[in-house]
C-alpha cells in the first residue's frame, strides 16, 4: 500500500548575495507501508504490516544560468526486498562540460559524500550535524494573493 505525488513545475531558489538565480524540479513524494506477511486462515486472516515511511523518489535537476554550473539528482526509492531508505546520487558538473567533476551519494537525510574527480573523497554534508534554523515569512497581509501562505490560509485553518 502506497500513494505517491508526482511534482511538476520548477522552484526559483535565488543567492542574494551572489546575484545566482537557481532554477530546480522536485523528486516525488511516496507514503509507504507494505504487507510484510500475510496468512489466510480458514476462519481469519493475519497481516503483520511494516512501519510507514515516507521517502523522495525520481530524478531533479538544478541549474544557474548566471554561472553554467548544473547538477543532476537521482533519489533512489527503496526496493520491495532488501535495500536501504533515503539514497541519493547526483553529478556535478562545470559550464559546456559532460563529465561531471564531483559526485555525490549517501542519504538525503543523513550523510552525504562528494567523490571528485581529482580522487579526493570528502563528507559532503551530515544533515544530522546541521543546525535547526528558525524559518522566517513575512506575515500574511504582507504577501501578495497567490504566495503559498496566503493562497492556502482557509485550507490551513480549516484543517487546525
Amino acid at each position: 500500500m502506497s500513494i505517491g505525488v508526482h511534482n511538476i513545475g520548477q522552484g526559483c531558489v535565488t543567492c542574494l548575495d551572489y546575484d545566482e538565480h537557481y532554477i530546480l524540479t522536485f523528486p516525488n513524494g511516496y507514503g509507504r507501508q507494505v504487507n510484510a506477511l500475510f496468512v489466510v486462515f480458514i476462519i481469519n486472516a493475519l497481516s503483520i504490516l511494516t512501519v510507514p515511511w515516507i521517502e523522495l523518489g525520481g530524478e531533479c535537476s538544478i541549474n544557474c544560468s548566471k554561472t553554467g554550473y548544473n547538477a543532476s539528482i537521482v533519489f533512489h526509492t527503496k526496493p520491495f526486498y532488501g535495500g536501504k531508505k533515503h539514497r541519493i546520487t547526483a553529478e556535478i558538473f562545470s559550464p559546456n562540460d559532460k563529465k561531471p567533476f564531483c559526485s555525490i551519494e549517501g542519504e538525503w537525510n543523513g550523510v552525504m559524500y562528494a567523490k571528485y574527480t581529482t580522487g579526493e573523497n570528502v563528507v559532503f554534508i551530515d544533515t544530522k550535524k546541521m543546525p535547526t534554523i528558525k524559518k522566517k515569512v513575512r506575515k500574511l497581509e504582507d504577501q501578495d494573493d497567490f504566495e503559498s501562505r496566503c493562497l492556502w490560509k482557509d485550507v490551513t485553518y480549516n484543517l487546525k
